[in-house]
């Protein structure tokens, strides 16, 4: 009877692979700001960069076909009055974009289709409530145009967009600098890691902790946490020697890990990725050279270790692409953007198949870009998992198929794609008419201004 040593996983040969340096993103001077951030955001149209630069806080948003070199005229998003922290695009709308800075705000920003022709310095909205830098900015997994923030004022805000006003403001439960939020599945709880060494599980409508773990991890350095798609936590985080540490939990039983393991010894805070389609965890640590990925079963050790992607430069941020922006056809399970000190390398994770037909087993059903509820269903009690799509139509599908409605500024209503630039229905207006006739009105009045002003210096002559 033979005994088998290698666990069966389908996912035991992924390997990773750069791509080649005509498909890269050149010459961008990334920020060096030393938050513990992503520093970009990718979705299926665009990605974002935050940058250097003078006078303020900047990102740059490339359309992702736009490879090479990049012109150091390219426009910028330049709003804020303080250095960018946090970016995220907006799962229900490929050109809206959040962000947080160090000048206490959070803005909401249109990108335009095709990208930008100008630098953007208006954002639709912005939300005003922190005290302190925000450094960590959240879109509601389900629910339309509800925002998570949170900020060096140990606050949480979750905001309802359409209004530009805050539904919830979290000021009591964290005692020290918050590291990491993040949202479950359906979006009814929110999981944080704090500076007071505290994992918290919170319901964000009653304001309540009902799950929290002292010391998950020895060390002093950060905890970063994310709920699996099964509803466990996952947690990377250091030992008492600095060793790095991933561990997984049931909030059943909190007392001790289902599963701890220790990695190495570094002082790189390790970000975790999470894909719940494939149950698979990516690791990538600032200041690393390589990306870690493990994936999580029901079978002990319950975390197994499948690979590693490792490259010479060292990474300085990372983000991923959703589901829906993959290349089915070549089996690709993930997609990373590496960022360098002056370029964005994209890292494409691969299941090695010999048939070029869509493989169902590597991709099952996945949330798509459609909300499951409205800001207001969500605030109200209501709680719904994501719409789920196939993505064996991904590669038929349509630019701007994406885009969803998103209601701003309380009188405006968004109902078409920013590349819509007509007028429907009384009342439906799009952000750009809405800006031309602002633009009109400012105009106006500086003629009139400049009129009085003639005839003023005429009459005294």
């Amino acid at each position: 009877m033979s005994r088998q040593v290698v666990r069966s996983s389908k996912f035991r040969h992924v390997f990773g692979q750069g791509l080649k340096a005509d498909q890269c993103y050149d010459d961008i001077r990334v920020s060096r700001a030393t938050w513990d951030g992503n520093f970009s955001c990718v979705n299926p149209e665009f990605l974002a960069i935050i940058v250097e630069a003078s006078g303020g806080g900047a990102f740059i948003v490339l359309p992702l076909a736009k490879c090479g070199r990049v012109d150091k005229a390219t426009p910028l998003v330049c709003g804020h009055t303080a250095v960018v922290l946090d970016i995220e695009w907006c799962p229900h709308n490929d050109h809206i974009i959040a962000s947080g800075s160090e000048d206490c705000n959070v803005m909401i920003w249109e990108i335009p289709e095709g990208g930008l022709t100008r630098p953007l310095t208006e954002p639709l909205v912005t939300l005003e409530g922190h005290t302190k830098r925000v450094g960590i900015v959240s879109w509601h997994p389900t629910a339309s145009n509800i925002l998570l923030s949170a900020g060096g004022d140990n606050v949480i805000i979750i905001w309802n967009v359409t209004t530009g006003e805050r539904a919830i403001v979290i000021d009591s439960l964290h005692t020290d600098t918050i590291y990491s939020v993040a949202w479950n599945r359906d979006g009814s709880r929110l999981l944080t890691s704090c500076k007071d060494k505290k994992l918290r599980v919170i319901e964000p409508r009653k304001q309540t902790v009902e799950l929290e773990k002292e010391k998950p991890h020895e060390g002093t350095r950060p905890v970063r946490a994310i709920f699996t798609a099964d509803g466990k936590i996952f947690t990377t985080g250091f030992g008492k020697m600095t060793e790095r540490q991933v561990a997984l939990w049931d909030p059943e039983s909190m007392g001790s890990p289902m599963h701890l393991e220790e990695l190495d010894v570094s002082s790189g805070v390790l970000i975790p990725f999470y894909d719940p389609d494939t149950g698979i965890v990516y690791l990538c640590g600032k200041g690393d050279s390589t990306i870690r990925y493990f994936e999580l079963t029901d079978e002990a050790p319950f975390i197994h270790y499948l690979s590693a992607f490792s490259s010479k430069e060292s990474q300085r941020g990372f983000c991923w692409m959703p589901k829906t922006g993959l290349d089915v056809k070549k089996c690709e399970i993930a997609r990373f953007y590496k960022l360098h000190e002056r370029k964005c390398e994209p890292i494409v994770m691969t299941v090695p198949r010999k048939s070029d037909v869509f493989q169902d087993d590597l991709y099952p059903d996945t949330a798509g870009p459609e909300p499951a509820l409205d800001a207001d269903q969500w605030l109200s009690g209501r709680d719904a998992g994501p719409i789920l799509v196939s993505l064996r139509e991904s590669a038929a599908r349509e630019s701007g198929a994406r885009v969803r409605p998103l209601l701003l500024r309380k009188v405006v209503d968004v109902k078409r794609s920013p590349s819509d630039t007509q007028c429907g229905e009384t009342g439906d207006v799009t952000p750009l008419i809405v800006k031309l006739q602002n633009d009109l009105e400012r105009l106006k009045a500086t003629v009139v201004e400049q009129g009085d002003r003639i005839s003023q210096l005429e009459g005294s002559k």
